[in-house]
């Protein structure tokens, strides 16, 4: 899986569907990760995590934007990165890491996968409208 670089159709539209949701998804941890540190008296501490959660889900936004540009899978792949890091300040996140990215991985190899079978059906149908004798009857 390259880690820079345009992508097929089908692949950035599937990868910038994974990044949306996990915006949505870190944008709702940072504020439960915040809430919980409250609770505990880590005001300093909470507010720390509020601002990081909802950078990192900002950065996942902006990778889905980017997906269509060479640089939009390698943001894509930071941001995994990134919620795999966080785990470190709040250890529930080791699930959403591992569903993200196991989804990301997934998305990136069934859409090149679906990229690669639409090229060759244009390919075969472009080769077929050229066949001689290939048009339609009456012509």
């Amino acid at each position: 899986m390259p880690l820079v670089g345009r992508q097929g159709r089908l692949t950035f539209r599937l990868l910038a569907v994974v990044l949306v949701g996990q915006a949505i998804v870190l944008v709702f941890f940072a504020l439960v990760a915040r809430g919980f540190a409250v609770a505990e008296g880590r005001d300093a501490e909470a507010t720390r995590l509020l601002w990081l959660g909802l950078g990192l889900a900002a950065l996942s936004v902006v990778g889905a934007g980017l997906m269509r540009s060479p640089v939009g899978v390698t943001v894509g792949w930071v941001v995994q990165a990134l919620t795999w890091a966080s785990a470190v300040l709040v250890h529930s996140m080791v699930a959403v890491a591992l569903i993200f990215s196991a989804l990301w991985v997934f998305l990136f190899v069934k859409g090149r996968q679906a990229d690669a079978l639409v090229a060759r059906h244009a390919a075969e149908a472009a080769a077929g409208d050229a066949a001689p004798g290939s048009g339609a009857p009456g012509h």
